[in-house]
């Protein structure tokens, strides 16, 4: 897997991810505390809210900044969203007000809108090996899980000598640190459009690829399940730890670090796992793995109330390898499921959509545990969870090859893709991706 990080400008830009988002990791530990002292037992309603602006920022900016910032160079593009990022962190700790924390939140997340695609989007141009692309996804999802491991672990420590406001400080070095790996590393410029498109069809362009493609359904219904059990993880983990189990600040990050070290685990053993498995066979049956272990855990918390403390770590850790069996191969499926220059309206889809189903699930974590209880909340996105990987069996289909038979009745017979693709009159195969002459999937392949 680390062989990959011998090509110099994946190793930068790695780096930068990894500083961003260990940044990102004490800032998720910092907001939890911060809500918690202002919100008290109600800082899982809070924590939910937080999370919810974020997800309405990602839905609602990330296809207007790909379609914006698709004439900007990569680079321009990934530094600046980083600087504002930084700026906003800056702010944090003065905070006194629960209004505050949204205002300053929505502005970093939108920031995050634009970087977050437009980095997915660059490594798959930079790496054009498919290995060394599944490599790159599984450290990639090794960088995410330091927003799970080793930056609460590494707050837990923190907090032993500074309070936690200084917690955001680290937030501003990884941003700042991140700028400047971007800097330093070769950024590719993104490809040319084969086309020059009115500004409304590049908004919903990736959307409607992805939409419209069988295997990037199943993957949208994946997310829902992931979403459903990470929420509760992440939005309650402080209720829990704090209000259930009498614990301190240092034991808050200890549950999250379980939760990614789960994670970690999962993405060093999938690169192998993805040899001999097909992404379908992998991604589903995590789904509903994930499923049933969170209604298994609703279930016992409603018999029997909260397991001993390590049982309560070791669910959360096994729930992170689950989590993460689903998300890691996302990368690959939007790989193959665009051509080079629509790739980064296909990841910016992915991005808006994915976090849609965030921004159902974070409010149903944090407000359905205040009114109701957090085993009513655990059983109700258990359920959402259980519905998500049952949707995506059904649309993904079993067989899903990447060639295609398929015809093209609304063509002319001298059309340049019918040369490009000579077959019989205008049926043809070749490998099938959503685009300007192909805007349906063939029914039969």
């Amino acid at each position: 897997m680390l062989s990959v990080l011998k090509n110099r400008s994946y190793f930068r830009l790695f780096s930068a991810q990894v500083m961003a988002l260990a940044g990102t990791g004490l800032l998720t530990v910092a907001l939890a505390l911060l809500a918690y002292d202002l919100a008290g037992e109600r800082a899982g309603a809070v924590l939910g809210t937080v999370f919810a602006i974020k997800m309405i920022a990602y839905v609602g900016l990330a296809p207007l900044a790909d379609a914006i910032a698709g004439r900007w160079p990569r680079k321009v593009l990934l530094i600046g969203a980083d600087m504002m990022r930084g700026a906003v962190a800056l702010m944090l700790p003065f905070i006194t007000e629960i209004w505050q924390i949204y205002a300053l939140i929505f502005v970093l997340q939108a920031a995050s809108a634009a970087f977050t695609p437009a980095f997915q989007a660059t490594i798959p141009d930079i790496l054009t090996d498919e290995r060394d692309y599944t490599n790159a996804l599984s450290l990639s999802r090794l960088a995410y899980d330091l927003e799970n491991l080793l930056s609460p672990a590494l707050a837990g420590v923190l907090l032993t000598l500074i309070s936690y406001h200084w917690l955001f400080g680290g937030t501003v070095v990884g941003f700042l640190g991140s700028a400047f790996l971007v800097w330093m590393a070769a950024v590719p410029p993104r490809k040319a459009e084969r086309a020059v498109r009115p500004f409304f069809e590049r908004v919903t362009r990736g959307v409607r690829i992805y939409l419209a493609t069988p295997r990037l359904r199943g993957l949208l219904a994946l997310n829902l399940a992931a979403a459903s059990a990470g929420a509760f993880v992440l939005v309650n983990t402080v209720v829990i730890v704090r209000g259930e189990y009498q614990a301190g600040e240092t034991a808050v990050a200890v549950a999250l670090a379980a939760f990614g070290a789960g994670s970690m685990l999962s993405a060093i053993v999938l690169p192998r796992l993805l040899e001999m498995l097909a992404d379908r066979i992998v991604m589903v049956r995590s789904g509903f793995l994930l499923a049933l272990l969170t209604l298994g855990h609703a279930v016992y918390l409603i018999g029997n109330g909260w397991p001993a403390w390590a049982g309560f770590v070791a669910a959360w850790a096994l729930s992170g390898v689950f989590y993460s069996a689903i998300l890691t191969p996302s990368g690959r499926l939007l790989r193959i499921s665009a051509h080079p220059e629509d790739r980064p309206s296909v990841f910016a889809a992915q991005f808006t959509l994915s976090h849609a189903c965030w921004l159902v699930t974070y409010p149903l974590a944090g407000w359905v545990g205040v009114e109701f209880g957090l085993p009513a909340a655990m059983l109700i996105l258990g359920l959402m969870a259980l519905a998500g990987s049952v949707a995506a069996l059904t649309v993904w289909p079993a067989e899903d090859p990447l060639v295609l038979d398929h015809e093209h009745s609304d063509l002319p017979a001298n059309h340049p893709h019918l040369r490009q693709h000579p077959g019989h009159g205008r049926s043809h195969r070749h490998a099938f991706v959503i685009d300007d002459e192909h805007r349906v999937w063939p029914t039969h392949g």
